[in-house]
């Protein structure tokens, strides 16, 4: 790997530079709910369900429906001023666990919202450590809870997480919990 001229961070699309409740409103038109972000408190929607839902069915209308879901991810408030204040600085690697089928459209949409990027990698799964490794980041940015519990303790980096009602389990000292992206600013500042 060519030597690193900056510091690489590792960023999770889903939840991170989009909003976390971005899909929300598509899931509430389909079944015919009013969840909100709030009722989310696990990593899974059909936690949020007010009645149960076949999962099975669920998952197959996500996977058909996520290309249009994605096309029209609303950006998580201040996170393209600061990645675009970053750009010059560091080196962007957004790291998801979408799947390449939706690399045309991911890709389309960072164009289409002027985030800036080095690297985009879909790896289709939320295990997220090889991915880091291979590309030596230096921190990652997450919403999941396991991911940057794991991303932290196996590569012995700092991961901010993005305080959500889905990430709330206690965290190693080096997951740093915020708020948004002006507080994740204020502590790249302060660190790098």
């Amino acid at each position: 790997m060519a030597t690193k001229l900056k510091p690489r961070f590792g960023i999770d699309i889903d939840g991170t530079v989009t909003c976390p409740a971005t899909l929300i409103p598509h899931i509430n038109k389909q079944y015919n709910v009013n969840i909100t972000l709030d009722d989310v408190v696990e990593y899974d929607f059909l936690s949020a369900f007010p009645h149960p839902v076949d999962r099975a069915q669920f998952n197959a209308w996500f996977k058909e429906n996520e290309p249009s879901m994605y096309a029209v991810s609303e950006l998580a408030a201040d996170a393209k001023n600061i990645l675009s204040a970053w750009k010059s600085r560091y080196e962007l690697y957004y790291i998801s666990a979408r799947g390449e089928n939706v690399f045309d459209i991911t890709a389309k949409w960072f164009q289409e919202q002027c985030i800036p990027y080095d690297h985009i990698e879909l790896i289709g799964s939320h295990d997220k450590i090889a991915a880091a490794r291979l590309h030596e980041v230096d921190a990652f940015f997450e919403d999941k809870h396991d991911n940057a519990v794991m991303i932290a303790e196996e590569l012995n980096i700092p991961v901010i997480l993005f305080n959500t009602p889905y990430n709330q389990l206690a965290v190693p000292s080096n997951v740093i919990r915020v708020n948004s992206w002006l507080e994740a600013n204020d502590w790249i500042q302060k660190k790098f």
